[in-house]
């Protein structure tokens, strides 16, 4: 069994991979100020909520935006398994053609979620992640990824609107009813929740036309269940795009590691 832990600027996704089977998937709040006892301690407790055991875990993948979080859990998970985790970056074998202008700037997590979704969906595909920040990854015909598009995130526009004007109070994530609110909390939803769908509907409209083929329109991450049902395009949302990256991450670098090893008659390479 492996533990795939992504590592966001909101919240730590985590879960654990039994063979193909994802066991849990759970969040943490990603915090830069916690120790590592701290996350080695919420970790045991996390487990421990799903009945694993620290004793069942094999191997450790982490994937992270957060460097000062992710040396935090990376202690923590030493402590608590023994095991020292893969970390997604530099060096790792993702099978992934990055056609970007500075291929090493492009962040771990859209890494991560293009490789996990191009191997359940095919490709050409626009996956859009919706968390933090809203990103957009274009994946062409062949399977590379050629770019993409970042947003602000539907949480950091609404705590700027909020923040920002003496007299808008906060709101809930709930469906807006119209779109032309009766009210200020309705109309500021209208605004956050239709405007986001719109946004996302336009982009992904001007960036398939930039492929120049219809493609496939996969969403993940905390706040996309809220948004997708009110976009006017078909799009599959997949809670788990992150944890099934890390999976395939995982297999692809423990065999090729195996591998390298037999080759040299069984030394570390």
């Amino acid at each position: 069994m492996i533990l795939a832990i992504d590592i966001g600027n909101t919240n730590i996704v985590l879960g654990c991979i039994e063979q193909e089977t994802i066991r849990f998937e759970a969040r943490m709040a990603t915090d830069c100020i916690k120790t590592s006892d701290q996350y080695c301690a919420e970790l045991k407790g996390m487990l421990a909520l799903f009945d694993v055991t620290p004793e069942q875990i094999d191997g450790c993948i982490i994937s992270s935006v957060v460097p000062p979080v992710m040396n935090s859990v990376r202690t923590a998970i030493r402590k608590l398994t023994g095991l020292t985790p893969l970390i997604v970056g530099p060096g790792i074998k993702t099978g992934l053609n990055i056609r970007m202008e500075h291929p090493t700037e492009v962040g771990s997590d859209l890494i991560v979620a293009a490789v996990a979704a191009i191997a359940e969906y095919g490709a050409p595909l626009l996956l859009v992640d919706m968390g933090t920040a809203t990103t957009i990854t274009a994946i062409d015909a062949d399977g590379a990824f050629v770019g993409g598009c970042i947003c602000p995130g539907v949480k950091i526009s609404m705590d700027a609107l909020t923040g920002r004007t003496a007299q808008l109070p906060g709101i809930s994530l709930d469906e807006p009813q119209t779109a032309i609110g009766k009210n200020t909390r309705d109309s500021m939803r209208s605004g956050i929740m239709f405007g986001s769908a719109a946004m996302l509907d336009g982009l992904l409209d001007r960036m398939e036309a930039e492929l120049g083929t219809p493609a496939r329109v996969i969403a993940t991450g905390g706040i996309a269940k809220f948004v997708i049902p009110l976009c006017r395009r078909e799009i599959l949302y997949d809670r788990c795009v992150m944890l099934k990256g890390l999976r395939l991450l995982y297999k692809r670098n423990t065999e090729h590691k195996k591998a390298a090893q037999s080759r040299n008659g069984g030394q570390p390479t």
